[in-house]
């Protein structure tokens, strides 16, 4: 580990996770969402530190709670929507408080770079009762990390700790600690504190308004709340990485920078305000500080100019603010758009280029990288809500249709998305009488968040053996009477398998099984690569509308494609890439021509 000579170059993310160590932090439990899922990855090449995936957030901040009882430092991580799935156990945490340190980390995502929604989770601290601390840097990130863990325990109460996507992922310069140990964990019963019976939460509650007046007093104090003194008559108040663009803009101007953003200092600002003219307030998304402090009966402003969607930056903040300046901070590059798609090889395909022929289906689809599916060309998800949310709608779908959707609903969503929130949704499908196709992509990993280990997977989240959850039996245990498991890659018998599936009576579930072309032992695996021999190809284009990045339509001149006796709309042939092909053989299995021929293994 390093010295507290060294510097090191990190990303908030990372600094995060140092800063957990360094603070004594003995388990975290987290399910991996986008921008969050690092921290849980870096926190688990601590030795000292029980790190596990855990199949959903609520799970994950539960392991962190039942830690915490048992006086551990703990963590719990998860993406702006995993609170959602948390906010049960995460409201109670306020009333139960604490005896280890307990922080929950909040990754919001402005912009919703790789999210559903753009909810702005300041929101949680306010209705949770309980503080929030918002870094602006990976430097911070850190040390704030320590403050956390001392407000958790002198305040006896969860933290929420907020990041943004720009903080995760941005690098900076970081003065690493050393590890502090704190006391051993050990079983101790408080029945009157943790067990929230009515009479019990009541009194919980009276503790919970009680230390309100200490988190006020403490917010006041806490030197992650400063006023940085500046020249000119408009004053900002900031937190997080709005911080940093308000500086860049105006590296002149008084700033009250705020890093405890609930509870709010009040005295603080009220003398802040008082020496400035105008009060900006530059906050992401919602105009939560701004809300509040006009609460107090601080004449301030913000959201009146300053965009409430999409992300920050310096550009946006001085077009706001001097509208008059000329130029941007941060031109605009001439890009060729590049849209998402699936990998070259990503069994997904298959089943999504059978389902996008099935034009009489309504196809409820979930989170993963198979979202990616609903845009063209294959265009075969009509519903995307949240996590598990496939099975659901399609069963809401089925009972408002009656007999009208039989044999037109499918709902499709990944093995880990299954384990998520999906079981609940199945076993609710199979009590209620459900009739209709459930497909599970079991590619054997947790795909689009980088590769995370699942219960499916047989490894837990340092790799190690880990029991790997059998779907098979476990789609049987809650009563699914039909179970198949077909190959994707063989496109026509995954599609004759749905087309059964589909015609039958009842709930089945369909299970999708091949592996994540991007997995390293994949990688690893000799494989064949294919190939277009074009004086075969019709031009019929339906190895392209698969949608594959390494297949490319290569038009022709009008004569030669008239001397090939191409029809007039297919003027050209299908290309394939033989340093992309991954060499699944979808293309080849849907080819009518045999125009698409496999060449001898390659490594």
């Amino acid at each position: 580990m390093a010295t507290t000579e060294e510097k090191l170059w990190l990303s908030g993310n990372e600094s995060i996770a140092r800063g957990a160590w360094e603070a004594g932090v003995r388990v975290g439990s987290g399910y991996p969402g986008t921008p969050s899922t690092e921290i849980m990855e870096h926190l688990s090449a601590y030795p000292e530190v029980y790190t596990e995936w855990a199949p959903n957030e609520k799970v994950g901040l539960e392991v962190a709670i039942g830690a915490s009882f048992a006086g551990a430092r703990a963590i719990a991580t998860m993406k702006h929507v995993g609170v959602n799935v948390a906010a049960d156990p995460l409201f109670t945490a306020a009333y139960t408080g604490v005896k280890g340190g307990l922080v929950v980390i909040t990754a919001d995502d402005p912009e919703m770079h790789s999210s559903q929604n753009e909810q702005d989770n300041r929101h949680y601290a306010l209705a949770a009762k309980m503080p929030m601390l918002e870094p602006s840097d990976p430097a911070e990130a850190r040390a704030m990390m320590h403050t956390a863990y001392r407000i958790s325990e002198e305040m006896d109460a969860p933290v929420l700790f907020r990041i943004t996507a720009r903080l995760a992922h941005v690098k900076g310069v970081v003065i690493p600690g050393t590890r502090q140990e704190g006391p051993a964990p050990a079983l101790n019963k408080n029945p009157v504190k943790q067990v929230m019976l009515p009479a019990r939460a009541r009194m919980r509650r009276k503790a919970i308004a009680d230390k309100w007046p200490r988190l006020l007093e403490l917010a006041e104090t806490l030197p992650e709340n400063r006023i940085e003194p500046g020249t000119g008559k408009r004053g900002f108040i900031c937190a997080g990485v709005s911080y940093n663009y308000v500086r860049e803009v105006f590296p002149d101007a008084p700033v009250l920078k705020l890093g405890m953003v609930w509870p709010l200092p009040e005295k603080k600002i009220r003398a802040f305000a008082a020496t400035v003219e105008e009060l900006v307030v530059v906050e992401e998304l919602d105009p939560f500080l701004e809300t509040q402090i006009k609460a107090l009966g601080i004449a301030c402003h913000g959201k009146d100019c300053i965009p409430a969607i999409g992300e920050l930056n310096a550009s946006l903040v001085r077009k706001a603010l001097v509208p008059e300046s000329v130029g941007e901070l941060f031109p605009a590059l001439d890009l060729p758009p590049r849209p998402p798609n699936l990998c070259a090889g990503c069994p997904h395909r298959g089943i999504f280029f059978a389902l996008s022929r099935m034009k009489d289906v309504f196809v409820s689809g979930d989170i993963g990288c198979y979202t990616l599916a609903a845009i063209p060309p294959l265009a075969a998800m009509d519903s995307c809500v949240c996590m598990g949310a496939s099975v659901t709608v399609a069963h809401g779908m089925g009972k408002a249709l009656g007999e009208a959707g039989k044999g037109k609903l499918v709902s499709v969503l990944g093995d880990s998305t299954f384990m998520h929130s999906g079981i609940t949704g199945l076993l609710n499908a199979v009590y209620n009488g459900a009739s209709h196709t459930v497909i599970i992509l079991d590619n054997r990993i947790t795909a689009m968040t980088g590769h995370q280990n699942n219960p499916a997977s047989g490894q837990n989240i340092r790799g190690q053996a880990a029991p790997a959850l059998n779907l098979e039996k476990l789609c049987e245990a809650v009563g699914v009477q039909r179970v198949v498991v077909v190959n994707p890659h063989d496109v026509e018998a995954t599609r004759k398998a749905l087309k059964a599936e589909l015609e039958a009576e009842g709930l089945s579930v369909i299970i999708s099984r091949a592996p994540c072309v991007l997995l390293p032992e994949e990688r690893r695996r000799k494989k064949p690569i294919y190939y277009t021999k074009t004086e075969n190809c019709a031009g019929c284009s339906l190895c392209v509308q698969m949608g594959c990045p390494a297949i490319s339509w290569t038009p022709l001149a009008p004569e030669e494609a008239k001397a090939r006796g191409y029809k007039e709309k297919q003027q050209g042939f299908a290309a394939i890439s033989e340093v992309q092909c991954n060499g699944c053989g979808q293309c080849a299995s849907v080819c009518k021509f045999e125009a698409i021929t496999r060449r001898e293994e390659q490594a």
